[in-house]
This record gives C-alpha cells, sequence and structure tokens, in this order.
C-alpha cells in the first residue's frame, strides 16, 4: 500500500467529504462572481444562478428556493425583490392557483446563463478528470446514499428529540 493509500484508509468520510465541499464552495463562489455586475449580492448570485439552471428542466417557485437555500421565506422574499428590481427575473401568476408566482428568468438574465454552463461544463471535467465513468457513477451512488443516510438520521433525530418535548 502506497502513503497516498494508506491516508486514505485512515482519513474520516466525513473529512474527506467536508474538504471537497470546501473546495467546491470555493468554486460556486466564483461561478456567482461570473455573473459579472456589482448590483447583485454574492447570494442573490447564487439565487439568479440556481433560477437559471432549475428553470431549464422545471417551473420554479419561492417555495423552491426556500428549500434548496434552506432559509426563511421573508428571505427569499427579500433576495427576489431584489433579483427583480434589477430586471434579472419576474414573477408571473399561474393559472391554476392565483396564489403562487412563477419566477421566470428576463432576456437580461437568460444572456449570463451561456457562461454559468460553459463553467460548470469546466468545473466537471475537472473534478472528474481522470476518474472513469464507471468510477465516477459508483461515486455518485455513494454519496447519495450517504445523503440519505444522513436525512435518515437527522428525521430520527428530530423525531425523538420532538418525543422528549412531549
Amino acid at each position: 500500500m502506497n502513503e497516498f493509500d494508506e491516508k486514505l484508509e485512515n482519513m474520516h468520510m466525513g473529512r474527506l467529504v467536508h474538504m471537497l465541499s470546501h473546495q467546491m464552495k470555493r468554486n460556486a463562489n466564483s461561478v456567482a462572481s461570473a455573473i459579472q455586475n456589482d448590483e447583485l449580492t454574492i447570494m442573490q448570485k447564487h439565487v439568479l444562478k440556481f433560477v437559471l439552471l432549475e428553470s431549464l428542466h422545471r417551473d420554479l417557485y419561492q417555495k423552491d428556493i426556500e428549500e434548496e437555500f434552506q432559509i426563511r421565506k421573508s428571505t427569499v422574499t427579500g433576495i427576489l425583490q431584489l433579483i427583480e428590481k434589477h430586471g434579472y427575473i419576474c414573477r408571473e401568476s399561474v393559472e391554476k392557483d392565483a396564489r403562487l408566482k412563477k419566477i421566470v428568468p428576463t432576456p437580461k438574465a437568460e444572456e449570463l446563463r451561456p457562461s454559468l454552463l460553459e463553467h460548470i461544463a469546466f468545473t466537471e471535467n475537472h473534478l472528474t478528470k481522470g476518474i472513469s465513468e464507471k468510477d465516477v457513477m459508483i461515486c455518485k451512488k455513494a454519496l447519495c446514499q450517504m445523503y440519505h443516510n444522513l436525512s435518515e438520521m437527522n428525521n430520527q433525530t428530530g423525531k425523538e428529540a420532538d418525543r422528549k418535548d412531549e
């Protein structure tokens, strides 16, 4: 066993995930800074990036942003109002429910999408460089299972805490 394998064998999984997460956050900030303007804060840029990417696949609502970023409704409302004020999104009423407002990127925001997608592809290529497609898929499955395991554990911990409060 070489030195690298020995180091990996002795490293806790949580530490490795934390280190990778830290690097990904650094990269995410550089993606957000790819949105070239001084009008928006880093958080507003992250939300705009989420809107630009997710709206490619589905209709997007405020609740989706609350869940994705784990932030309160009032915080998301403020962020969306400012992004809208700067002309990057608009909120459209939904036919089936007048209370719902679909978040739609404006043409001004759409201009940013190609550079975001390019940056993401560039990052994905670097992230998986030297790793076979099969190993990347194994890694994805393992990470998803870890996420599921921790979510399950957190749900159980929450239920136990609720029982103690009763």
